[in-house]
């Protein structure tokens, strides 16, 4: 059931604008940039609900907070929908954020914490694996949609499917949980409990941020990029449409062979093929469909570590909070970074962009290293 949300999910929110911007701005005369600000504003207000997402799915379970996001999102796609200028469609576009923020992975992860406790590993990777086709699912019949209903009436059905479709299916078929009981205000369950837990929480949220700043930054750009690098447009969106097939299949393997390694390996892992990706792609290196793929099946294995890495190392009593806590920062991060990205393109050009995000994720490796040692 997570699963099918998922790429319902992602593909009516975070993939929407791929396919929907352009079309937007043709029809209303509103800058691209302020349509795909849009996007910006749903990841902003995702990471300030995410933080209270994670309490309210420790303390009721994540099926009313789950059925709350599809309503969100459903709300949101039909204020987007129905907008007559650009306030509104902005408006529309934090509705769906806080949508977002409570069902996306971030909240599906804790959902499934919630449920499965500390053996919730296996059902993480399964559900990302799900999560990878939303892309290949929604960007046709988002596509499909605009041709024949237009981009308006591709973001109401969104929005019935979301309120009509989703809700329901998930109030109906996830667990029913009992509230917990609170023994304290910020019982120990809420927080970091030790010099230590503090330390190693800075330290991973810090990774998140990085590579979240490293994955939208070359998700938003990489066509301009590879177009800087001499590459004609349709090979440069053949080597992108590598990314979504690079991310199931190493996620593929890590379900495969995972089990052997402690999340924060998987992390080291993840973390190395998106450094060495990205270097690759900087110093021109070899072909660029290479550079692509390694960086991209990092990015598959990086998305099940961020959901595994905080259940080992903060146990699944605590999971649901400090996911929240974690996603906040990363979201806001991936919030702003294209932007700064975008004024350092037009200022210094791509290859100084480039050398910026090869220099964050060699760091971000030596920091996923240094995490994985200290556990």
């Amino acid at each position: 059931m997570l699963g099918i949300a998922q790429i319902v999910s992602w593909g009516s929110s975070f993939y929407l604008l791929a396919v929907l911007a352009a079309p937007i701005s043709a029809d209303t005369g509103w800058p691209l940039a302020w349509v795909v600000g849009g996007g910006s504003i749903g990841l902003l207000c995702s990471g300030i609900a995410a933080p209270f997402v994670g309490r309210m799915i420790d303390g009721f379970g994540g099926r009313q907070t789950m059925v709350a996001g599809s309503l969100l999102m459903g709300a949101g796609l039909a204020a987007v929908g129905s907008s007559t200028g650009l306030a509104t469609y902005l408006l529309g576009w934090a509705v769906l954020g806080f949508g977002m923020g409570a069902g996306l992975y971030d909240a599906a992860f804790s959902t499934l914490g919630r449920i499965f406790g500390a053996s919730a590993r296996r059902a993480i990777t399964n559900l990302t694996l799900f999560g990878g086709f939303a892309s290949t699912v929604c960007w046709p019949m988002s596509a499909l949609a605009v041709e024949h209903v237009g981009w308006r009436g591709a973001c109401f059905i969104y929005a019935a499917v979301q309120m009509l479709v989703m809700a329901p299916a998930l109030f109906l078929l996830l667990p029913r949980e009992a509230r917990k009981a609170r023994a304290a205000p910020d019982r120990a369950g809420a927080g970091m409990t030790t010099s230590r837990e503090r330390r190693t929480f800075l330290l991973l949220a810090a990774i998140l941020m990085a590579n979240g700043a490293v994955q939208t930054t070359v998700s938003v750009h990489l066509l301009t990029i590879l177009q800087a690098q001499g590459m004609a447009l349709a090979a440069a969106v053949a080597v992108g449409a590598l990314i979504g097939p690079s991310q199931v299949g190493a996620r593929v393997v890590e379900m495969l062979v995972g089990d052997r390694l402690h999340p924060t390996a998987t992390l080291s892992w993840a973390g190395a093929l998106v450094a060495v990706g990205v270097v690759l792609l900087a110093l021109g290196a070899g072909p660029a469909a290479v550079a692509v793929v390694l960086y991209a099946a990092g990015n598959g294995v990086w998305s099940i570590a961020r959901g595994t890495v905080p259940l080992a190392l903060f146990g699944a009593e605590r999971y649901a909070v400090v996911m929240g806590r974690l996603a906040a920062p990363n979201l806001v991060v991936q919030a702003a970074a294209p932007f700064a990205a975008g004024f350092v393109i037009s200022a210094a050009g791509t290859d100084a962009t480039l050398g910026v995000l090869a220099v964050l994720a060699v760091a971000n490796l030596t920091a996923t290293v240094a995490l994985a040692r200290s556990r």
